[in-house]
């Protein structure tokens, strides 16, 4: 086993992406508002007032691989069996979830309806939980090799 710190971190990091998850269904059960409060846009909140299928979709993308990164939080934790290809798939969540909280100002533009507010926290969640996959990741990473 290894040693507690490590496997807090990556807890916490599965943790999160299960909470994010669970968002996400809050928004395809709970339809347009959910989708605005959580700063999805104008657009997919009117799609999904007209049922239409897009936001349903794109949104259940994100809760699979939302849930499938938990799935390798834990595993990397040691709180499941090891999953084919851990270390790499750490990694790239981790780079993933870093890019994408730097990359708002590329993003800004090609999604003009969100606002400054959507930005500023959906960015700081991804650098919180980019940051305790790559720490989190770092710590294991002895353990983790075992795996591979």
């Amino acid at each position: 086993m290894t040693n507690q710190a490590s496997n807090k971190l990556l807890l916490i990091a599965a943790t999160c992406c299960i909470l994010a998850a669970l968002a996400h269904i809050g928004c395809i059960v709970f339809g347009s508002e959910w989708y605005r409060m959580l700063g999805a846009g104008e657009q997919m909140a009117l799609m999904a007032e007209q049922g239409h299928w897009y936001p349903t979709i794109v949104t259940s993308v994100i809760v699979v691989v939302l849930s499938l990164w938990a799935l390798y939080g834990l595993s990397g934790a040691g709180a499941i069996k090891p999953l084919p290809f851990l270390r790499c798939a750490l990694i790239i969540i981790s780079s993933i979830f870093l890019l994408r909280a730097g990359a708002f100002v590329f993003l800004m533009p090609v999604f003009p309806e969100n606002s400054q507010t959507f930005w500023f926290v959906s960015s700081s969640i991804c650098l919180f939980i980019g940051g305790v996959f790559f720490i989190g990741t770092f710590q294991q990473w002895k353990q983790l090799s075992k795996h591979n």
